[in-house]
């Protein structure tokens, strides 16, 4: 005879249950990859049965659309220090933003690994949680933006888009490798000398 699912937790049980299952979920993710995030896997480490996961979650379309939002929340977590006090100009604005990103990213494995992903290894599911990251992100930019304006003859969007491809790529390469172009990435005074040049880089273009 087929095998019964267990019933549904219920209240604190299910909530709990339903976290256990993210976090197996997000474990899997960073230290396996895409070629082993499947249903079967996540059970073990989970120590649960894999009903449950389609039960909550739909199956891995459904965790990922929550691996998303759950990677979006950090972000927004992330960000909220940078909201205060309110940047005066826009250039203060983005350096805010391109510094915050380059420290999250140091110490987040997993967004690490998404992005590494993006270029490498697109997916629909890479897709999604691509998607989730970049609209909390513009989120959090339009809150912030009001009525700052970068100098006319600035291509904001594009130069922003250099800045933060950037800093990824740059993230990534010293988290594989310990290094970047021949730069040394492997202790605090290194990431210093990155963080000036950044500074600099945002004042020469947006005149802060």
């Amino acid at each position: 005879m087929p095998k019964t699912p267990p019933p549904p937790p219920r209240g604190r049980d299910r909530d709990a249950t339903e976290r256990l299952i993210l976090a197996a979920a997000k474990e899997v993710l960073g230290e396996e990859g895409f070629a082993n995030f499947g249903v079967n896997a996540i059970a073990r480490r989970a120590g649960c049965d894999k009903q449950l996961i389609y039960r909550y979650y739909g199956g891995l379309d459904g965790l990922a659309d929550a691996i998303g939002a759950d990677l979006a929340a950090t972000l927004s977590e992330e960000l909220k220090p940078l909201s205060t006090p309110t940047p005066e100009t826009y250039g203060e604005l983005m350096r805010r933003l391109a510094l915050g990103l380059l420290e999250l990213l140091r110490r987040d494995r997993l967004m690490q690994q998404i992005t590494a992903w993006e270029a490498a290894a697109p997916s629909p599911l890479v897709k999604r949680l691509i998607a989730a990251r970049a609209k909390r992100m513009a989120m959090w930019m339009f809150e912030m933006h009001g009525a700052l304006q970068p100098p006319p003859d600035v291509d904001a969007p594009a130069m922003n888009a250099i800045v933060i491809a950037a800093i990824q790529q740059i993230v990534v390469s010293a988290a594989a490798n310990g290094e970047f172009s021949g730069l040394a990435l492997r202790e605090d005074a290194q990431w210093e000398r990155l963080r000036v040049a950044l500074i600099k880089l945002l004042a020469s273009v947006y005149g802060d």
